[in-house]
């Protein structure tokens, strides 16, 4: 027995040792973000930013694999089951996490369980929008036009059960009004359609939506956030236009399959934060509308479970479901 427990712990050694040397050598090849949406949305973008960072910092390849499908679940699949090494990670957002647990009857992967969480990256809150030709100046002005024309203004989304739905979703609860859901397969897609006069009105991600409304593209008419973005001081919250209590947004963050050593997960946190932090990150993201938010493995894991209740809520309010 006695040679048994030694041989035992003898093992279990060597695998410390093994994970330890792992951890110290990391990264030696290749790292790959799989981001679960199409390229030019919100997360597209901050992959590519903090994948040439991480390439420039550790001499290694960091390859940005876009695997788009069902509100980002088939990339989060994917980072499930991949080996638990820090060389495949997901760049993850409010959709797969947060949201696809209250609105999809069953998921390939579970996001509590199945995840390290590395970081928090940024938040970008939803902006309200509509194009040009939509005769509607400010909040209130699009509430009476919707109510006005119930069910004929179309929202744009990047798909049913995502978050900018999920945000049209709670607006129209909390202000009485009916519009058209039209799904699309990605939040640029959905965006440009707007832009292009196909579409009425979208809340997308700030970090991908602004830059039209820069060019004139599309009307601007509050942000989601609880407080006004430092970006535009002169554009109004949702909340403070007459809806109150209303904020929404999109944030995104690196995690890992479950297993990856704390080392690696501890190497890429610290990495990763210091990449964001940098005053040309902040600087970057601010012109475009969003904030950095960095914080330690524990605090990431407690704010997604905190967000997957507050949606939730949302989701069983309105009967959403995913045919």
């Amino acid at each position: 027995m006695q040679t048994r427990t030694r041989a035992v712990i003898a093992a279990l050694l060597l695998a410390a040792a093994a994970t330890a040397a792992s951890a110290q050598s990391y990264p030696s090849k290749a790292i790959r973000i799989i981001v679960p949406y199409p390229a030019g949305g919100t997360s597209d973008i901050l992959a590519r930013s903090v994948g040439q960072k991480l390439s420039e910092a550790w001499g290694q390849p960091v390859l940005v694999d876009n695997k788009p499908g069902a509100n980002g679940n088939v990339g989060a699949e994917m980072v499930a089951k991949a080996a638990p090494d820090g060389y495949t990670l997901l760049l993850a957002d409010i959709g797969s996490l947060a949201i696809s647990p209250s609105v999809y009857p069953t998921l390939p992967f579970d996001p509590v369980k199945d995840f390290a969480p590395v970081t928090m990256v940024a938040y970008s809150p939803h902006i309200l929008v509509v194009h040009p030709s939509v005769p509607a100046g400010s909040v209130k002005e699009l509430v009476a036009l919707a109510k006005a024309k119930p069910g004929k203004l179309n929202f744009a989304m990047s798909g049913v059960g995502g978050a900018p739905h999920l945000a049209g979703v709670d607006f129209a609860l909390r202000t009485g009004i009916d519009w058209a859901y039209i799904p699309y397969k990605g939040g640029a897609q959905a965006i440009a359609d707007v832009a292009g006069g196909q579409a009425d009105v979208t809340l997308n991600g700030m970090l991908a939506t602004y830059p039209l409304v820069k060019g004139d593209k599309l009307k601007l008419l509050a942000v989601s956030s609880a407080r006004r973005m430092a970006a535009i001081p002169d554009v109004p919250t949702i909340a403070e236009s007459g809806v109150p209590g209303f904020e929404s947004g999109s944030w995104q963050g690196v995690i890992a399959p479950a297993g990856t050593p704390p080392e690696i997960v501890a190497r890429l946190n610290g990495e990763i934060a210091r990449i964001v932090g940098t005053a040309e990150m902040r600087e970057n993201l601010a012109k475009q509308g969003a904030e950095v938010r960095t914080s330690a493995p524990g605090e990431f894991a407690t704010f997604i479970r905190d967000e997957k209740a507050k949606w939730a809520k949302v989701v069983k309010d309105a009967n959403v479901k995913i045919e």
